[in-house]
Parts: C-alpha cells; sequence; structure tokens
C-alpha cells in the first residue's frame, strides 16, 4: 500500500497528505523539486502500476517483486536501483527477522518500496524534513535517509547478540548443561546478519567516491558517516563470528573433560567391587564347601 506521496520544492513539503500517482508524476522535474513516494509490501499489480506511471526499468522492478535480494547498487543508465537487508532482533527467540527496502531513484523521483517490518521509515522522512538544506539535494537525499536508518537499526541486533553471547560464555564455564544447540543457531544468526551487511559495504564505498555523480556533495559527505558505521558494525559481526567459534571449541573441550572424569570415577567404582566380586567368583566355582 502506499504509505505516502509527497512533493518537495526548495526543501519544503508542498501539500498536506498523499498526492495521487499519476499527479506526482507530473511533478518530477529534477533540481531540488521531486516527489518521494512510499510503498510497503505492495502487491504485484501495484508496483507494476507503480512501474508504468514513473517509467521504472522492468529489471528493477522484477528484483522489487521478488523481494528475496542481496544488497546492491545498480545503474540503468536514467535510474539507479538500491537493495537493503533491513534486520531487527528478537532476543525471546534469539533470532534475527530480515526485510527488504527497495530504491529507485531517478529524475525528480524517489520511489522506497518496503517489506517486513524493520525499519519503519516515518522517521527518516520526519528527520529528512527537518532539514530543509539536505532536502535541496533531491532524490539523493532520500537515498542517504533511508540508509542512514537501515545502518542505524543494525546496531541494536548486534548489542542483542552480544548480549546472547555473553549469557552462553556464562552458562559453559558454569558448566550449566550442554550449550553447543544454542551455540549453533547463535552463529547461524549471525552468519546470515554477516550477508545482510558486508555486500553494502560495496556500494556505499562507490557512493562516497563519487561513482555517481548524480549524488551531490552534500550528500556523499553524509553518506561517508553511514559507511563508515557500516565497516565498524561489520567488524562487530566478523569479531562475533569468531568468538562463537572459540565458545563452540571451548564447550566442547569442557564436556569432553567432564565425560573424563565421569568416565575415571566409574572406572574407580569398577575396580573396587571388582575386587570382592572375584574372590567370591573364585570360591563359588571351586569349592562345594568353604575350605576354612
Amino acid at each position: 500500500m502506499i504509505v505516502d506521496c509527497a512533493h518537495y520544492r526548495g526543501g519544503e513539503r508542498q501539500h498536506q497528505g498523499p498526492l495521487d500517482l499519476e499527479d506526482a508524476a507530473k511533478l518530477c522535474k529534477g533540481g531540488d523539486e521531486f516527489v518521494w513516494l512510499g510503498l510497503h509490501e505492495p502487491s504485484g499489480e501495484e508496483l507494476a502500476r507503480v512501474g508504468e506511471i514513473f517509467g521504472l526499468h522492468e529489471l528493477a522492478l522484477e528484483d522489487a517483486r521478488n523481494a528475496h535480494q542481496r544488497p546492491k547498487l545498480e545503474d540503468y543508465e536514467e535510474s539507479y536501483f538500491v537493495v537493503l537487508k533491513t534486520a531487527r532482533y528478537d532476543d525471546s527467540k534469539e533470532e534475527v527477522e530480515f526485510g527488504e527496502i527497495h530504491i529507485f531513484l531517478g529524475t525528480g523521483y524517489a520511489i522506497v518500496v518496503r517489506h517486513g517490518e524493520a525499519s519503519e521509515l516515518r522517521g527518516a522522512r520526519r528527520r529528512l524534513e527537518e532539514r530543509p538544506e539536505l532536502m535541496t539535494e533531491g532524490p539523493g537525499a532520500v537515498a542517504w535517509a533511508v540508509v542512514d536508518k537501515v545502518v542505524d537499526d543494525y546496531f541494536p541486533v548486534v548489542d542483542g547478540i552480544e548480549n546472547d553471547i555473553s549469557e552462553v560464555e556464562d552458562d559453559i564455564f558454569r558448566g550449566e548443561g550442554d550449550s553447543t544447540q544454542r551455540i549453533y543457531f547463535l552463529k547461524r544468526e549471525v552468519i546470515e546478519f554477516h550477508h545482510a551487511v558486508y555486500p553494502l559495504l560495496v556500494p556505499l564505498e562507490m557512493l562516497e567516491r563519487g561513482a555517481f555523480p548524480a549524488l551531490g556533495e552534500g550528500v556523499r559527505r553524509y553518506l561517508r558517516d553511514v559507511a563508515d558505521h557500516a565497516r565498524r558494525i561489520n567488524e562487530q559481526v566478523n569479531g562475533q563470528r569468531e568468538l562463537l567459534t572459540s565458545i563452540l571449541e571451548a564447550n566442547l573441550a569442557l564436556l569432553s573433560v567432564r565425560q573424563n572424569e565421569t568416565v575415571r570415577e566409574i572406572s574407580a567404582w569398577a575396580a573396587i567391587i571388582a575386587v570382592p566380586t572375584f574372590i567370591a567368583s573364585v570360591y563359588g566355582m571351586n569349592f562345594e564347601h568353604m575350605p576354612e
């Protein structure tokens, strides 16, 4: 469905409430005048209608319909297509819930398609509207606002996983049961989260270097800050992967030690019981009456 469709000129919104799509398409003039259309989980028919009205590339529309893409940035000559993976951590299930955001950027328009519940974008729109000087940069400013919101939402995911890793460490060294399964599932979630974060680094680096001249220098300055945050998150996720591997090895080693101790205890008791059992067996099998 359409969340909002707004027309901006000179960094200011020009009306109240969402515009009709046909009227919005007529206002895509470029420069500091552009339209920002937000969609949440649109149907195939809705997305096809938007593509027809705004002249979106058919390959980009196909990717947006599938909603199972890796983070990327594609250049379609007169427009750009950006894919982002959103993430939210469910601490009770110890699972990372993923979604996607697709951004179409062209002359005078920014169309944002959101799938999933993570990274709600109303706050990003309000935040950008409070910066009219950045709004004058055009659709590129929308790209910054959305990417910045998605990357900021990665930090709570990192913190949630970090807390669960600390709990697992405490359980292992206190000897409270076998945590192998929990470690395995945490490691799987971290790997999937890494698949969402790492591919985003290359597009951000390309934007930093000015590979896309349609983005103004003002937007690139803000994108450099977002790229720095993304690199920091990627380093933290890599550290978590290595830490979970070490924790798994430590858990298996401690389990082996405890098993060896149990085997030694059983062997000691078996040795103690073996002596009277041996005597009773010898006397019982070789004498009808005890000699003594």
